[in-house]
Order: C-alpha cells, then structure tokens, then sequence
C-alpha cells in the first residue's frame, strides 16, 4: 500500500491529480482495503452531499451512499480512465439515486399520504452553514434549505440532476456532459429550463 501512502494528500483536501490517481486505481483493482478507506475518506462527504439533494430523505441518502462504494468496488476493474476518477463516481451515484428515487415515486403512488410527514422538515445533508446571531435565524436558514430542497426534489428527472450538478456541486459543462451521458448542448439546454423551473416553484412557494 505504499503508493497510496505517498500521495501526500490528507482526505479533508482536493482529489488526487491524474498521476495519483491512477496509482489508487491499481490499488483498488488490487483489492487493498486500505486503499478503499481512503477513497471513502475522499469522496464519501461530496457523494453523499450530491445524493442527499436527489433523493427524499437522509436515510434514503445514507443507504443509496453504501450502495454507490459497494458498486465502486465491484466495478473498479471496469474503471478504464476515460474520465476521472470523481466523474466516474459521481456517474454511479446520480444513477443510484436516481434508481432510488424513481422506487420511492413508485411506493408513494401506492400509499396515503400522512399530513405529519408531508409537513416535517426534512434533515439538511448540505454542509454546515456559518453560525446565525439568533435562534431566530437559525430557523429561518433551515426553513429557506428546506423550501430549496423540495423545490430542486419536485424538478422532473431531465432537469433535477443537471441543476443540482451545476448549481449544487459546481462541476463544469463538460465532467457534468460526462457525468450524464450528455452532449455539452443538451446540458446547457437543460440547465436553462430547469432554472426557470426551479425559480418558478421557489416565486410560488414563497407567495403562499
């Protein structure tokens, strides 16, 4: 595992450039568990950020998390470097919660609706904002995520992941293109829509 200890890069700074990276990746196709760990150390906050926001709920988040190092480890072997390595992770996580969201979709159709679930606040998976002055602001900073939240969770598939990459994540035009099997176009088409979708749910919600 010497490799992957000479990266030199502790788990709380950027990813791995090219170089590194591709000795991770022999490191992981090796099967060394410590190589997994500290892939998980990398990438399992930005992951987990980037599902929380496409599915309904933090345990949902949580299991579909599991799920998306449990299908890396598998298909490491399958990882041949078209893409980075993130990319190649973040391709594996929207389809696993997308997969997941459209399971959800389904068993909801299927059951009543409770007033006391539709009304509780949803546990924020974003990261932690600055400390407000007030309890006060407190709770209005976590009403306003909530609202944004199930404002991007009611975007129709096309647009939800293309907005949340975009505008959540911050990825560029092109790793969001590769992220979803997209022409630059299309995702530049799609981002335009879905902001006004989103803008337009936001202006209706905050009217009531």
């Amino acid at each position: 595992m010497g490799a992957v200890r000479t990266f030199g890069v502790a788990l709380d700074q950027a990813i791995p450039v090219h170089g590194e990276e591709c000795a991770l990746v022999a490191e992981l196709r090796a099967g060394s568990e410590e190589a997994f760990n500290y892939l998980i150390g990398i990438y399992q906050h930005p992951v987990f950020n980037l599902i929380s926001h496409m599915v309904d709920n933090s345990a949902d988040a949580a299991d579909v998390l599991q799920e998306v190092f449990v299908k890396v480890f598998r298909g490491i072997g399958q990882f041949h470097g078209e893409s980075s390595l993130k990319t190649w992770i973040y391709k594996i996580a929207v389809h696993e919660a997308s997969n997941q969201r459209r399971g959800w979709l389904r068993r909801r159709r299927r059951e009543p609706v409770s007033l006391d679930e539709e009304m509780s606040p949803a546990v924020s998976c974003t990261q932690t904002q600055p400390e407000a002055e007030t309890p006060y602001q407190v709770f209005e900073q976590a009403e306003r995520q909530d609202v944004v939240r199930r404002a991007l969770a009611s975007l129709a598939e096309p647009y939800r992941a293309v907005v949340i990459l975009r505008e959540i994540e911050g990825l560029p035009y092109d790793e969001i293109s590769q992220v979803l099997g997209l022409a630059e176009g299309t995702v530049k088409s799609r981002l335009v829509r879905g902001r006004e979708l989103l803008r337009r749910k936001l202006d209706g919600w905050s009217a009531r």
